[in-house]
């Protein structure tokens, strides 16, 4: 994108949706609300360390973004599959 701000302001809004998926798969409970919740910590962990890394590599603030987006957007088809 070509402006920095713009892809920050979309990445806020597409986690707003996958936010909403997950509680409504944790306040359902059960095997998948625990699921749900463990995955949840594993992912953001390693996100942060794929975005350090990319950082610490030379990589730019737009790369991060970009990634991050992608990850927002893999969980969004998964959780509404389901």
């Amino acid at each position: 994108m070509l402006n920095p701000f713009c892809a920050a302001f979309m990445l806020a809004l597409e986690a707003q949706k996958v936010m909403e998926l997950r509680l409504v798969r944790i306040a359902w409970g059960g095997a998948d609300a625990w699921s749900e919740m463990m995955s949840m910590v594993g992912e953001k962990v390693v996100a942060a360390m794929e975005a350090a890394n990319t950082v610490m590599a030379g990589g730019s603030h737009d790369q991060v973004l970009a990634r991050y987006r992608e990850l927002v957007a893999d969980n969004t088809r998964r959780l509404m599959r389901a």
